[in-house]
């Protein structure tokens, strides 16, 4: 997952940057960074934590500068460290540079092996790090030329977001898989960011979408100007709208909101079922849900609460206490639930523990009957493109039937959106990436390589 940000030409920079993370926060809570360019040398300040409890009015005062760029980490490579924390810093030959990035690069083994046999002395395990070192030992004059040096190199999924004293470089891989768009701030300045919903905080206007394999480079005194570097191959990542990305974000152009509501419909064409209420799994299953209850014409309830208070560090010392972490996220109101026959809907279903867990508690609070529904293809393939996604052998659905998985979690019935239909609810004139339903690893490697299992 991830966020990135980048802002150039703003007074207010740094706060803008930290405006934006803060609205995607959703997209990482490990870590998160910030580092500016006043001009004459790059400020970094990141920790492991939350937006609000990394930074303070003080850090403001360190990050000075018109230009900077921002990340919240969720660890698809590297390990959970203060190190593996974004921005990159690094000084070079040509001076000091900063990068954020969210992807993941399928031949990052390959790159750092032959960086090291280089000489390479790595301090993290993010394939982020292969970027700086690649940029840092090309034998370019010019930092736009080692960039696109390093892009020829790296391949898989990326936005980038690279900041050296002075100018700002943005660029999305030919894929398109994670999102990133383009918008003006009200002071003149620019911001660059994952999802637009960071727009509406800062009050900034979208322009546009980043174009895949596209560059825009942004310097002092001059208009951003765009190189295509790579034809695209465009192919989005499905999983931005069935989870990824916030309820009010536009995707490429495509509503999110309205994206899950039409999963749902779909859902409940190709599912149906006959029940007395339908019940989101909060908060990533409601949109999905209420699409469900409206094509099967029966009420929708929040029937489940969730409690936003339970702690990212929760300690689970046993099986015991692990097993009350879903009672304490997650609540059913009995007086809806008793002597129904209910379906749940949620956006994906992964090992499938937690489905059961949440069926024997509709079932303990008096359901006659629970069927679950699932807004999203079966994943059967571990994904290589920026999503922690587990091994095949993990994945619930690459090893049982529906039918079968129902039964192991204790659901009445199971039923998935096809991959027609999640299609169908987005848009037919493009070709998404689909590999966690499909399989089709189309930047090459295959399911087995090592990046498959992180």
């Amino acid at each position: 997952m991830c966020a990135i940000v980048g802002v150039f030409g703003s007074h207010n920079a740094s706060k803008v940057a930290y405006y934006s993370l803060f609205a995607m926060q959703h997209r990482g809570q490990e870590s998160t960074g910030i580092s500016t360019s006043d001009g004459d040398r790059i400020h970094l300040i990141k920790n492991r934590g939350l937006v609000t409890e990394v930074f303070n009015d003080n850090d403001f005062k360190v990050l000075a500068g018109k230009c900077a760029i921002g990340h919240n980490r969720y660890s698809t490579a590297g390990d959970d460290s203060m190190l593996d924390a974004q921005p990159v810093f690094a000084r070079y030959k040509l001076g000091e540079i900063s990068v954020v990035h969210n992807g993941n690069l399928v031949n990052k083994y390959e790159v750092r092996k032959a960086l090291i046999d280089k000489g390479a002395i790595f301090q993290t395990g993010m394939d982020t790090e292969n970027i700086v070192h690649l940029i840092a030992k090309s034998k370019k004059d010019a930092l736009v030329d080692r960039i696109k040096d390093m892009l020829q190199q790296i391949e898989g999924a990326y936005c980038l977001a690279i900041q050296s004293r002075s100018k700002m470089f943005v660029i999305r891989d030919r894929f398109g898989i994670r999102p990133l768009s383009l918008g003006r701030l009200a002071d003149g300045g620019w911001i660059v960011a994952s999802e637009t919903c960071a727009f509406e905080l800062v009050g900034a206007t979208f322009i546009r979408d980043i174009e895949p394999g596209e560059m825009m480079i942004f310097e002092e005194g001059i208009e951003p100007y765009s190189e295509i570097l790579f034809e695209s191959d465009y192919r989005p990542c499905a999983f931005e709208y069935i989870y990824f990305a916030r309820p009010d974000s536009i995707i490429d152009g495509v509503n999110v909101y309205q994206s899950r509501i039409e999963m749902g419909r779909r859902l409940a064409e190709e599912s149906p079922v006959d029940v007395d209420l339908v019940l989101p799994i909060p908060d990533s299953g409601v949109a999905a849900a209420k699409g469900y209850a409206q094509g099967l014409g029966v009420p929708f309830e929040m029937g489940i609460v969730r409690n936003h208070y339970i702690g990212r560090t929760f300690i689970e010392p046993t099986q015991e206490i692990r097993d009350l972490k879903v009672k304490l996220k997650l609540s059913p109101i009995r007086h809806l639930i008793e002597n129904k026959r209910v379906a749940i809907v949620d956006d994906s279903l992964v090992r499938g523990t937690t489905s059961k867990q949440i069926v024997k508690m509709l079932l303990e609070a008096g359901a006659k009957e629970v069927h679950m529904r699932i807004a999203a293809p079966e994943i059967k393939f571990p994904c290589r493109y920026g999503i922690d996604t587990p091994t095949r052998q993990e994945l619930i659905s690459a090893n049982f039937t529906p039918k079968e998985i129902a039964e192991k979690i204790g659901a009445t019935s199971l039923g998935f959106l096809s991959i027609e239909g999640l299609k169908a609810s987005l848009r037919f004139d493009r070709t998404y990436s689909l590999v966690s339903f499909d399989g089709n690893y189309f930047a090459g490697g295959n399911a087995n390589s090592p990046s498959c299992s992180e």
